[in-house]
Formats: C-alpha cells, sequence, structure tokens
C-alpha cells in the first residue's frame, strides 16, 4: 500500500468516525424534543453540521482512494470504519459492547489486516 493510499485510507476512517460520532452528539439528549421540533433543535447544535462536514469531506476522500485501490479492496479495507465507530461509541458515549460485538470487532480487524497486508 503507498503512502499516498494509506493517508487516504487513514483520512477516509477519520472523517467517517468523526461524522458519526457527530451525529449521534447532534442526535443526543432529552431536550431536543419529539417530531419537528427535534429536528429543527437537531439542525441548531453545531454537531450536526461538523457530522455533515465531516461526510462530504469523507466522500471527496472516498472517491481519492477507490481510484487508487480496486474496488473489491477497497471496500474490505472500508470496513475497518465499522470497528471505530464502535470502539469510540464505547469511550465517549459509553455504549456497550456485548462479547458477540467484540467476537465482530476482532473478525473484522484480522479481515482488514489480511486484505491489507496482500
Amino acid at each position: 500500500m503507498s503512502a499516498t493510499v494509506f493517508m487516504l485510507w487513514l483520512a477516509n476512517i477519520l472523517l467517517d468516525t468523526f461524522g458519526q460520532l457527530s451525529f449521534k452528539a447532534a442526535a443526543a439528549g432529552p431536550d431536543l424534543g419529539e417530531g419537528a421540533a427535534r429536528w429543527k433543535a437537531m439542525a441548531r447544535r453545531p454537531w450536526i453540521w461538523c457530522g455533515i462536514g465531516c461526510y462530504v469531506g469523507e466522500f471527496l476522500v472516498w472517491l481519492a482512494f477507490l481510484s487508487l485501490v480496486p474496488l473489491s479492496e477497497g471496500v474490505l479495507l472500508g470496513s475497518i470504519n465499522i470497528v471505530a465507530v464502535m470502539i469510540a461509541g464505547r469511550l465517549l458515549f459509553a455504549e456497550k459492547l456485548s462479547p458477540l460485538r467484540t467476537l465482530g470487532i476482532l473478525l473484522i480487524a484480522g479481515g482488514v489486516a489480511i486484505v491489507g497486508l496482500a
């Protein structure tokens, strides 16, 4: 894996993870109300706009990444985002990691390592 591909891959992981965490932060909280009021309250939170910005950036990085690697390899390497989001959710939002989810994380990470080394 070239340095450019690695940097794009890393940027994709960071942008996706931060985007997901931003959306979670924007949607969390009992003070948001319900229905349309909830959506309006979320739209006023800066986290929603950080998440949208991250997703726009991720889209551009993902296109650049896929232009340099085969699609089958790129999609498999991109699946590490799932692991990053689950671990960050545990650390920042105290979300539970069951034994099966932990096993899933290990299997995904192992698969990505195999693809990355190949």
